[in-house]
C-alpha cells in the first residue's frame, strides 16, 4: 500500500467524488473490488482512469481508500 496523499487531501478528494462522477464512494470501491486482480497500486489507479475516464487523482484516491478498508478488514 502506498501513501498518497495527506489525510485532508484525501478525504476532499473522496468527497468531491461522487459530485465529479455521479457515483458513490462506495460503488467505486465495489467497482476495485470487481475489477482485475491486478498487484499493484499504480496497474489498479491506470485501469480505473482507462476502463473509467476517472481523473489521476480520483483514481489514486479510490486505490488508496480501497487499500485502507482492506488493511482494516484483515486486522480484525
Amino acid at each position: 500500500m502506498s501513501h498518497v496523499f495527506s489525510q485532508e487531501t484525501h478525504r476532499n478528494l473522496l468527497a468531491r467524488i461522487p459530485h465529479c462522477t455521479g457515483r458513490e464512494v462506495s460503488d467505486w470501491l465495489r467497482t476495485v473490488e470487481e475489477g482485475p486482480s491486478l498487484f499493484r497500486f499504480e496497474d489498479k489507479v491506470s485501469w480505473l482512469r482507462a476502463e473509467h475516464d476517472l481523473s489521476y487523482g480520483h483514481a489514486k484516491a479510490l486505490v488508496h481508500e480501497f487499500d485502507l478498508r482492506r488493511a482494516a478488514r484483515k486486522l480484525r
